[in-house]
């Protein structure tokens, strides 16, 4: 299984960015799809959460309103879109692959994924 994040990279505190996820190895749309992020001297934090059929998402409140997760099954690649972005949004950001079945409610719970990216870093300069 290997999940291969892109689409990081410096920007201006405002700017946009789209960072993708692509995922081998697996069936794809049984597993639920999770952002989380870890700043320096931080913890891995949540970010966002979508469902194998898209049918569910769902976000932490720092970009609730800022961010978009997507997937296309198709073509095994989940999405983050980060609009507005802040100084405090520098990080990096995996994406992780959780078993879909019954465990939404989990889905903000880093131990509940098992597979994960090697990460892509953002950094948002003021």
């Amino acid at each position: 299984v290997q999940l291969v994040e892109s689409g990081g990279g410096l920007v201006q505190a405002g700017d946009s960015l789209r960072l993708s996820c692509v995922v081998s190895g697996l069936t794809f749309s049984e597993y639920r799809i999770g952002w989380f992020r870890q700043a320096p001297g931080k913890e891995r934090e949540f970010v966002a959460a979508i469902r194998g059929n898209s049918f569910n998402m769902d976000y932490s409140d720092t970009v609730k309103g800022r961010a978009t997760i997507s997937r296309i099954n198709a073509k095994s690649t989940a999405y983050l879109r980060m609009n507005t972005l802040k100084p405090e949004d520098t990080a990096v950001y995996y994406c992780a692959a959780g078993v879909n079945l019954n465990t939404w409610p989990s889905r903000r719970e880093s131990s509940t994924y098992a597979y994960w990216g090697q990460g892509t870093l953002v950094t948002v300069s003021s």
